[in-house]
């Protein structure tokens, strides 16, 4: 009844105003991905550059810049906070703009922040030049994550978050090393730690202009800046609170409570403002989806402890064990080099496996253990030590960072790609800025005390020498420092750091607990920018095609006909059922030869699909093997050998997925996710009584005007297509005597839509112009069609026969005019289906 066009066979086509788009349906090779990568590696290498290569040298900047504790603390944080108020913005942004334009725009702000920064003649004037850079480092981060979302399949964005992964270590890892060297160069200094990421920012923007192609989505846009201004003054409140209670005043006072209160009330105005945003900055419906909330929660954790060991670490080595920037940079790789192994070898695993809580989980302990023993460290701690638990930590860090936004990608539709991982960031990013400035106004305290308690250990002596100018918060230098107090000061750094690292394990044991709860789905395979599930269903029409016929059977065969497959309901080891994966194989049961393809089938929510048939064939179409999936999802296919396989997977309710799979020499684990269809129904009726209307054509098209299936109504008027994709689409209904009909509609995502298509009478006006005494038909004649009002309906020039025509009229009283010799004018009352044969004759003038 209805044919269907697959959207997968239809290749790509350029948005005006933005890039080529790659061809629908068609993934990206893995040289592709690298050269489109390249760039935006290479920016997302400068902005962790500019955050990390200033840890080292903030020590001496601050000093410089004659700052405090406090001046350390919000450097770093007034970064972070830019970062963490622009993320959800960059996001949003990311799904109404082309994501290019805006990588690129984030470079450029941050080029000219760090030119500025490098000019800052004050501690004040750093912290405002940080801001604009952390503005365009919020950008990077979570850009470079959507962008890979929009290219990368989720099964394969494992293997590409290593590269981020790596990219962060070799920056984290370079940039204090890099900042050290500078400082400790006495011809450069540290305001060189600002100029130096400029050039990699100028060549990452030729980069990404050369080698990033990405289609771009034109729609209305309508940017939510209440909701970015709220959030922003919410957090930024918070912040000035945890900086300065304490020490400009006492952690209960009206202060605190004016500023807790102000913090509060701003969030509930932004929770206010999201939940009537047409485009919310933060879309709190995705917070339904566990998942995402508990990834979300998770990620302000690990953002505590991952910002607090690349911050503090600094201050450690340098006011507590008197070691140069160079060298303390040095003494922080344990932590990169585990960052970096557990990043790149979890995103490897995850790729070949699809399976990512365990390094979730795992990562949580690890990060857990490592900031409970650095918070045991003192000034005389043995350094591999602190190298050992660095490690822990970093190789906590790398599980858990780029994997938390991996799983929350995979839970979200393509509108919603960049919305949700740049709330994942954002929440990292929140973490990392409270972290920073609540554990630094921590250290300021601890430090005053243990610098006091130190100071009566030494009696008389250290009643003489005072604060030495160390009791109003400065960050000491130590050179200018008599010994005795020396000594105090290293004794009070080396304590105090440890303590920070005791403070932050709470938040990653909190980290931990969240992973535990998160529920595992099988990660998708296709990526954000490819097709939809129409194009995969076009594969998989054309692929299960090819194997009809190398197996005998007539394509397009009444599934009633066809041999049926093992019930769903047989028994666990019933005779011919291959046994899933982790079920014991019985006595009896029929013996598998080659290498098993395992694995559970899955829909959108993760749930298992039981009684779902797969069959795996060769690239030639031959059929190989058949399995039904048990009540939980799992299947278990043997292919024959080595080589690539198509394995197809089709159930009621379902669009059929089919994807190659490489085999080795070892069982392969691959789960299938299977996207739901749903149906459209409707009846097409007659405006003038009502009547049904048989033989209607209706048309399904998707939003891009690409047919989608077409079909014809039945004599009741009705019509159904079956499969088709959620989302948009517009139905187009045309019928012989009525006028044609466009209606927009919404195919829910489960069950049956239903519409009505209500058709008013089109009727048709038809004749021949004749002229002469002959009464021949009389070509190029001009014929026009006025209405009752005086209006011109319609106008047609004749043909060699003399014909004209004119469709689509509604009832009424019309006048026709025809020229051509002298004009002639005549009423017309238009009925029904309309006038057949009105003639017009036409003579010269006195004829």
């Amino acid at each position: 009844m209805a044919t269907t066009t697959p959207t997968g066979v239809r290749g790509g086509h350029a948005k005006r105003g933005g890039d080529p788009a790659p061809v629908t349906g068609a993934p990206m090779t893995h040289r592709q991905i690298m050269e489109a990568l390249s760039g935006l590696l290479l920016g997302l290498f400068v902005a962790i550059l500019s955050s990390t290569i200033v840890t080292n040298a903030l020590p001496e900047i601050v000093s410089d810049l004659g700052g405090g504790q406090s001046a350390y603390s919000w450097v770093v944080t007034a970064s972070l906070l830019a970062m963490t108020a622009t993320t959800p913005l960059w996001g949003k942004l990311s799904d109404l703009f082309s994501k290019k334009l805006l990588v690129q725009i984030a470079l450029v702000i941050y080029v000219t922040g760090s030119m500025v920064a490098g000019l800052s003649q004050s501690a004040e004037m750093l912290i405002v030049c940080r801001v604009f850079q952390g503005i365009g480092v919020g950008g990077l981060s979570a850009l470079s994550q959507i962008v890979m979302a929009a290219m990368i399949a989720p099964r394969q964005r494992g293997r590409y978050s290593g590269y981020i992964g790596a990219t962060f270590a070799v920056a984290t890892v370079g940039g204090p090393l890099l900042g050290g060297v500078i400082t400790d160069t006495s011809w450069l200094g540290w305001r060189w730690c600002f100029y130096v990421g400029v050039p990699f920012a100028v060549v990452a923007l030729v980069v990404l202009q050369k080698t990033l192609k990405l289609p771009v989505v034109k729609r209305k846009v309508k940017v939510d800046w209440s909701g970015a201004f709220f959030i922003t003054a919410a957090v930024s409140l918070l912040l000035i609170w945890v900086t300065f209670a304490g020490s400009k005043f006492d952690w209960v006072s009206w202060q605190s409570y004016a500023m807790v209160g102000g913090s509060v009330v701003l969030g509930a105005l932004f929770v206010l403002v999201e939940s009537r945003a047409s485009e919310p900055i933060i879309p709190l419906r995705l917070f339904r989806n566990r998942t995402i909330a508990l990834a979300s929660f998770a990620s302000l954790f690990v953002g505590i402890g991952m910002f607090t060991g690349t911050v503090f670490f600094s201050q450690y080595f340098q006011l507590a064990r008197d070691k140069s920037p160079t060298m303390s940079g040095l003494m922080t790789i344990p932590m990169i080099g585990g960052l970096a192994l557990s990043s790149t070898v979890s995103g490897q695993v995850i790729t070949r496996t699809g399976r990512w809580k365990a390094w979730l989980v795992s990562g949580g302990a690890l990060l857990t253990a490592g900031l409970g023993l650095l918070g045991t460290i003192r000034v005389d701690t043995p350094y591999w030590h602190i190298a050992i638990y660095m490690a822990l930590m970093g190789l906590g860090i790398g599980m858990m960072m780029q994997n938390l936004v991996l799983s929350t990608q995979n839970q979200v539709s393509t509108k919603d790609l960049g919305a949700a991982s740049s709330t994942v960031t954002f929440f990292r990013s929140l973490g990392g800025a409270v972290g920073v400035s609540a554990l630094g106004a921590v250290l300021g305290t601890r430090i005053t005390h243990y610098v006091k308690d130190g100071l009566a250990d030494l009696g008389p002596q250290g009643a003489a020498l005072g604060h030495a100018g160390t009791g109003g918060g400065e960050i000491p230098d130590l050179s200018a420092l008599p010994a005795p107090l020396r000594n105090v000061m290293e004794s009070a750094y080396g304590h105090g750091v440890g303590d920070v690292f005791l403070y932050a394990a709470p938040a990653a044991l909190l980290a931990f607990l969240a992973t535990l709860f998160i529920k595992e789905v099988a990660l998708r395979t296709r990526s954000g920018g490819e097709g939809s599930p129409g194009a995969v269903a076009g594969a998989v029409g054309a692929v299960a095609a090819a194997s009809e016929e190398n197996a005998g059977r007539v394509p397009g065969q009444d599934r009633a006909q066809e041999p049926a497959l093992a019930p769903a309901s047989a028994p666990a080891h019933a005779p011919g059922r291959i046994p899933a994966q982790g079920e014991p194989a019985l006595a009896g049961a029929v013996p598998a030869v080659g290498v098993a393809v395992r694995g559970v089938v899955r829909g959108a929510d993760g749930a298992s699909v039981p009684a779902s048939a797969v069959t795996l064939i060769s690239l030639g179409g031959t059929q190989l093997a058949r399995a039904v999936a048990g009540p939980d999802g799992a299947y278990a296919v043997h292919a024959p050998g080595a080589g690539s396989y198509v394995l197809i997977a089709s159930a009621d309710g379902f669009q059929p997925q089919a994807s190659t799979v490489v085999v080795g020499d070892e069982p392969v684990g691959y789960d299938i996710l299977l996207s739901g269809t749903s149906g459209l129904t409707g009846i097409v009726t007659a405006a003038d009584g009502g009547l049904p209307v048989e033989g209607a054509m209706v048309i399904v098209a998707d939003v891009r005007g690409d047919v989608l299936t077409t079909g014809r109504s039945t004599e009741r008027g009705e019509f159904a297509f079956a499969e088709l994709v959620p989302g948009p689409v517009t139905v187009a209904v045309n019928a012989p005597g009525f006028r044609p009909l466009a209606l927009p509609v919404e195919i829910g995502g489960h069950g049956t839509t239903r519409i009505e298509a209500v058709l008013r009478s089109g009727a048709l006006v038809r004749g021949t112009v004749r002229a002469g005494n002959a009464r021949r038909p009389l070509p190029d004649a001009r014929v026009t069609l006025v209405d009752a009002a005086g209006n011109v309906v319609a106008t047609a020039t004749t043909g060699d026969d003399g014909a004209y025509a004119f469709g689509d009229l509604d009832a009424g009283e019309y006048t026709v005019i025809a020229t051509g010799y002298a004009p002639v004018a005549g009423s017309l009352t238009v009925t029904g289906r309309g006038v057949e044969g009105h003639d017009i004759e036409l003579a010269h003038p006195g004829a």
